[in-house]
């Protein structure tokens, strides 16, 4: 049977907060009340998820694995004539398949993907009144739209076809919905449609306004404050970022997590506060027991120091890069090969990147102020220059500039390894997209996806493929 009790709402509810001790709690009471009621099941589902992705652990993955399999074997002796049946299901495959990828096992997690995706998809037409099949059928089109063109064959061999249109006009229905699953599920679709909108539906402005100025809770809620800080610093609103970290509810009673000390590391970094990223760095350094993004954090702390002066501590943290994490994201990738090449960023460059990236724009252009080509002597410093100088104006809204100086770095890196030339064709597709003119945007997500060989390829043909897909409205 399926039932949300009280015991079992409070957990759900404590889940949403990250209130993960005194979810449990309420899991057990729940199981002791009604050992046949599988919901408890099915929110054990969540705190799997939530640990094992928030404090990556292999040795606690390895513990949890047998698990993970066994509490999907007992959802599927539920009820199949229930809508909660397959839905159930589906979001306990999702959660294993996030899992399984966080973990480098890719395989088994696409699989899962399918699984999920397939189920969901079965229960919206079987029942096609059950609202909450919306929150999760629009997020998987919605993602699987995304899919760039070089991996359109693995889709079609797991038998996925997402539509960002069609995905995000789902998930907008349920966000939007009134009935009592609306109202329940409301944290957790409230979630997923704010990092939709954002990351694919390219709605930057508006999403951080509303995250901003909405209604959501920042200080009690931590999942929507990790979400609310990691959006605010890829959206480059560093004291935002920084004011949601330190104005948290500090209670012991929510998940105890490093990634608040990564965050803040890359906040203090993007205002150039070097001694006091370095802390947040090397903290969060010794209690990460992980591999995601640990080569990019290394990184990150090797160029403090290297901008620091001190270079037996920037070499110490760049041979880390080589030795520690893995390679399963672009971020990890690119600082791998920097590692491997052995040479240093200009000094001038990465302090106007960072800024820029902290959206500290008046400081990162005094930086660039009077400099011309002239002043670099490299090719891949001329061709970083541009791309720092387009993108400034890009985030300060001067749009003839910033295509005037993307072009040129598309021109002068085309062919190179460096990213600056593809983000550049993406920059500026987003910009034609923005003025409404869709062939040209087209044109230029196009010409990015056509660049090989580069750092972040995968990431940035997958944000290409989005604006394409937004373009001819799929």
């Amino acid at each position: 049977m399926y039932d949300f009790d009280l015991q079992s709402q409070q957990a759900y509810k404590d889940i949403c907060q990250l209130k993960i001790e005194s979810a449990v709690e309420h899991i057990n009471k729940a199981k002791q009340t009604n050992p046949n009621n599988l919901i408890p099941i099915y929110l054990e589902s969540y705190i799997d998820l939530i640990e094992l992705f928030f404090n990556e652990d292999l040795v606690e993955y390895k513990k949890r694995k047998d698990d993970i399999d066994e509490r999907i074997s007992q959802l599927k002796k539920g009820n199949k004539n229930s809508a909660l049946y397959q839905f159930c299901l589906s979001n306990a495959y999702l959660h294993k398949s996030i899992i399984h990828v966080r973990y480098d096992e890719n395989l088994s997690g696409a699989w899962a993907a399918r699984k999920a995706f397939m189920l969901i998809k079965d229960n919206k037409e079987e029942f096609k009144t059950f609202s909450p099949n919306d929150m999760l059928y629009g997020s998987l089109q919605a993602i699987t739209g995304t899919i760039p063109k070089s991996y359109n064959w693995i889709a079609s061999i797991l038998g996925m076809k997402g539509s960002i249109k069609e995905g995000m006009k789902n998930l907008k229905s349920f966000v939007k919905n009134n009935d009592s699953w609306g109202g329940f599920f409301s944290e957790e679709a409230t979630f997923y449609y704010t990092y939709l909108a954002y990351y694919i539906e390219n709605k930057k402005e508006e999403t951080l306004d509303h995250i901003q100025n909405g209604n959501l809770d920042l200080v009690n809620n931590h999942l929507f404050a990790f979400m609310a800080t990691n959006i605010g610093i890829n959206g480059k609103k560093t004291d935002f970022a920084k004011s949601v970290i330190l104005n948290r509810n500090k209670s012991s009673e929510y998940l105890q997590t490093s990634v608040w000390d990564m965050q803040m590391g890359f906040a203090k970094l993007h205002k150039l506060e070097l001694n006091e990223a370095i802390a947040f760095f090397e903290k969060y350094l010794s209690n990460f027991k992980g591999n995601f993004y640990l080569k990019d954090i290394y990184q990150k702390l090797s160029w403090a120091y290297y901008l620091q002066g001190n270079l037996p501590a920037a070499q110490h943290a760049r041979a880390l890069v080589i030795s520690k994490g893995g390679t399963n994201s672009d971020a990890d990738k690119q600082a791998l090969k920097e590692a491997k090449e052995n040479t240093w960023p200009n000094t001038l460059l990465l302090k106007a990147r960072l800024l820029n990236d902290g959206g500290y724009n008046t400081e990162a252009l005094k930086l660039l102020n009077n400099k011309t080509l002239n002043n670099f002597e490299k090719t891949e410093e001329k061709l970083e220059f541009v791309y720092r100088l387009a993108r400034i104006y890009d985030d300060n809204g001067n749009d003839e500039e910033a295509i005037n100086y993307y072009k040129k770095a598309i021109e002068v890196g085309s062919t190179r390894k460096e990213y600056f030339a593809a983000r550049s064709a993406l920059q500026t597709g987003l910009i034609y997209e923005k003025q409404a003119n869709k062939t040209l945007a087209i044109q230029y997500f196009n010409q990015c996806i056509a660049m090989d060989d580069h750092d972040y390829k995968s990431s940035l043909d997958q944000k290409a493929k989005s604006g394409i897909s937004r373009c001819k409205g799929e």
